[in-house]
């Protein structure tokens, strides 16, 4: 009987443990949520300020932009109690997740993206919004100026002024004559960026064949729609492509056509080259500005918009053999290589 009774209380037992046991991820408005990711274990009873953030996709370059801003909010010594969402490259989350962190009163906003930093604004015009991965913050009606944002919002952005420009001169010293863009016609960041490739192109006498995509899943299907009449993609800074990067990778791979990309963290993924930054730098530089702003020192609209200041070019010599590139010593020179 005592036999009999063990066994059922050790059943009782496991069953309840089982049901304690919680995800370290949870949906919220058909997107996810994490919290404190990647920064020093802090509740939020015993954080100083409630930090919440907004990231449009998960893909390398905005979590390295999210790992520096959480780093610089712990190196300047601030008890912050992060509250991390996901859009999962959705509009609609993008605008839930705003109005719940501004229903949840959250001491700061950071919005990693241009479409969450336009979402965040929305839905708020008290709570400071620090933003970063934003092209062009005051085409996309932002801040009223880099200088002088105004408002309660500001930030960092992802476009150096010489990177597309370099990207394509590049190109054209390799012999490329036409470049497959792919992108995303409702991200305002990415409308940006072609119009500036057209620019630039025109001038080197490129020609650019674009190819628009609404979600991740279409990114294959539009990179073989340019195959035939391209020697070359060049993928921007496209949260919802560059997070399908691979199947770009795959066409290019197969079809001997080198992947150029708008920044370094798709290089390691495979792409060929790129010019560009580490993204961490820039997600640390917007977290010095939060500080700012948590502190009292300075209100959002009066910390100037700052954008990377080193450009410098990356490839990938596994990915130039895979592509059918091969990398000359000249290049060697002004490039960082990696294999």
């Amino acid at each position: 009987m005592k036999k009999l009774w063990f066994i059922v209380l050790t059943g009782l037992f496991l069953m309840l443990a089982a049901c304690g046991q919680g995800s370290d991820e949870s949906e919220n408005n058909g997107g996810s949520s994490d919290t404190n990711q990647g920064a020093e274990e802090i509740t939020k009873d015993h954080a100083d300020y409630i930090i919440g953030v907004t990231q449009y996709v998960e893909h390398p370059s905005l979590d390295r932009a999210l790992d520096g801003f959480q780093q610089s909010i712990e190196d300047a010594g601030i008890k912050a109690y992060f509250d991390i969402n996901y859009a999962q490259a959705d509009s609609k989350n993008n605008s839930s997740i705003a109005d719940k962190l501004v229903g949840d009163q959250v001491d700061l906003i950071f919005a990693n993206s241009t479409p969450s930093a336009l979402s965040a604004l929305n839905a708020t015009r008290e709570i400071p919004i620090v933003f970063t991965s934003v092209t062009d913050p005051v085409d996309a009606g932002l801040v009223s100026s880099l200088e002088n944002p105004g408002g309660n919002i500001t930030g960092t952005t992802d476009s150096h002024p010489e990177a597309i420009p370099k990207t394509l001169s590049f190109m054209k010293e390799m012999g490329i004559s036409d470049v497959g863009m792919i992108y995303t016609p409702s991200e305002p960041n990415s409308v940006i960026q072609i119009e500036q490739a057209k620019e630039s192109a025109a001038g080197l006498e490129l020609n650019i064949h674009e190819a628009t995509v609404a979600s991740s899943s279409e990114v294959k299907q539009a990179a073989e729609s340019l195959i035939g009449d391209v020697d070359a993609f060049y993928i921007i800074t496209d949260n919802t492509v560059v997070s399908a990067l691979e199947s770009v990778l795959m066409i290019g791979q197969q079809e001997d056509l080198p992947v150029f990309a708008g920044e370094h963290d798709s290089v390691e993924r495979g792409s060929f080259a790129a010019y560009g930054f580490d993204y961490y730098d820039i997600g640390y530089e917007a977290g010095e500005k939060a500080v700012q702003i948590l502190t009292g020192e300075k209100e959002p609209g009066e910390i100037s918009v700052s954008f990377p200041q080193k450009l410098t070019l990356l490839m990938n010599q596994t990915a130039a053999a895979e592509m059918g590139v091969e990398i000359e010593e000249a290049w060697k020179e002004n490039a960082e290589i990696i294999e």
